[in-house]
């Protein structure tokens, strides 16, 4: 008698070294299902819906390389996995778990429609949470000791696809409906393994470039980790740690399985600060707080690099790493603007985008986290922008209204004289903004009120 298996891609949406998907093709035969989730693609920005509808269309067409195809259907998992396993007769629903509690609300209630347990493993972190822990056995709130238990771990075996049979289960016209001409530009697992490829001959300078956004210096990777399109496992183990540049880079990777291992233990992390006394700050609030708000989103705060980073968010989804601290720390020290504010509208655009990375870091710059940036760490954003682009190239790409100044002043247009500004074709408060407040000020102001919420 043949058993079948349905196995419920998430956040995994790949067949290679996937313990789900090795577990559910150990059996005699699997059923591959995605549930498009009417929810989540409300919540996620135009970006990242984008990049997980291609991922999805590339999880079907690795499928069909297979002999197989991908299900696809709209609507609450807790209704459609029960209904389908009884509709193909599944004994067993496996999935890669997740460490969020909307993930966890969700797969109980699937668990109590389908009258029995989900079988779960862990194919989104290099190691799951409960396997790094101090000597005294709990999860370390410091990141440095963290990564040394990490770094001493052996890495998992790869979990390869057993022999069962691959189903297929035509998708009928969900996919077509939500994709429409998108089908056509399906991005999977092959794709990100190639961009893997090409970052693996420029890896080894990682640790020299990666804080230049105007250079090729980071992988371009956190999408496709994202959404499962490369395995983490896979990625530490071939890229290894034998190169300054290569040990930076899977330092990375630590970090990530950090903030989920956090994230597991405290799934409110992007609602309640980790060291609860940060609750206290006073943030500003009101309509002062809105306007500055909506030039922060905008790209229009007057300061060149935090607003070049936020239009190119805007415009790609995508924002370098250095960028996104740049960008917070004005968010929260110079604006004294709630993080969590700030955390949800990178959550909604960033095409990588998901809570414990996001929350994590904005945490980490808000100074709330358990390893965090001390809460006197103000990044100024002319600092910043000198040292990391210093020939103004990022910036001239996203701010070609800036364009004709010279590399000094396009830092700080508001420090140039009347006359720069006039060659350069520049109007403060026309052409580009005046800066929406004083840093110098606005970093004191923060202090103080870090003080006062910390005395208080």
């Amino acid at each position: 008698m043949t058993s079948t298996t349905l196995a419920w891609f998430r956040r995994d949406l790949r067949l290679d070294d996937n313990p789900a998907w090795a577990a559910a093709t150990a059996r005699d035969k699997a059923v591959a299902l995605v549930v498009l989730e009417p929810a989540l693609l409300a919540a996620a920005g135009p970006w990242r819906r984008r990049a997980y509808l291609r991922a999805v269309a590339g999880l079907d067409r690795s499928l069909r390389s297979r002999g197989g195809s991908l299900r696809v259907e709209m609507g609450d998992p807790a209704e459609v996995v029960p209904w389908l396993a009884v509709e193909i007769g599944a004994e067993v629903v496996v999935v890669n778990a997740d460490v969020t509690r909307w993930s966890a609300e969700r797969d109980r209630r699937v668990e109590q429609g389908l009258g029995r347990p989900i079988e779960q493993h862990w194919g989104t972190l290099v190691h799951p949470p409960g396997s790094v822990l101090t000597r005294a056995g709990g999860l370390s709130k410091v990141f440095t000791p963290f990564h040394r238990r990490w770094s001493e771990r052996a890495l998992p075996e790869a979990a390869r696809p057993g022999s069962g049979c691959v189903v297929e289960a035509p998708a009928g016209s969900t996919l077509t409906e939500v994709l429409g001409d998108g089908l056509s530009a399906a991005w999977g697992e092959q794709d990100a393994a190639a961009r893997f490829e090409v970052w693996l001959d420029r890896v080894d300078s990682y640790d020299e470039e990666r804080d230049n956004p105007a250079t090729d210096g980071t992988s371009g990777l956190s999408t496709a980790l994202r959404f499962g399109l490369l395995s983490p496992r896979g990625v530490a183990a071939d890229a290894g740690a034998h190169t300054p540049g290569r040990a930076a880079f899977v330092r990375q990777l630590a970090w990530r399985d950090w903030y989920a291992h956090l994230t597991f233990e405290h799934p409110d992390i992007d609602r309640v600060s980790l060291r609860p006394e940060y609750d206290r700050i006073a943030w500003v609030g009101g309509a002062a707080a809105d306007a500055a708000f909506e030039a922060w989103k905008a790209g229009r705060t007057g300061y060149p690099i935090v607003d070049a980073a936020m239009r190119e968010l805007a415009a790609t989804g995508w924002m370098h790493n250095r960028l996104r601290m740049v960008a917070a720390s004005f968010l929260v020290k110079d604006l004294l603007i709630d993080w969590r504010r700030g955390e949800r509208w990178f959550r909604r655009m960033l095409t990588d985008g998901d809570i414990p990375q996001n929350a994590g870091n904005w945490q980490w710059v808000a100074g709330t986290g358990p390893d965090a940036a001390p809460y006197f760490r103000v990044f100024n954003p002319v600092v910043q922008s000198r040292r990391h682009d210093p020939e103004g190239r990022y910036l001239r790409r996203w701010l070609p209204e800036l364009d004709r100044l010279s590399g000094k002043a396009i830092h700080a247009p508001w420090q140039a004289a009347p006359a720069e500004l006039a060659a350069g074709g520049v109007r403060l408060g026309a052409d580009y903004p005046a800066p929406i407040v004083d840093h110098d000020e606005a970093r004191e102001r923060a202090l103080a009120t870090y003080r006062e919420a910390l005395t208080g």
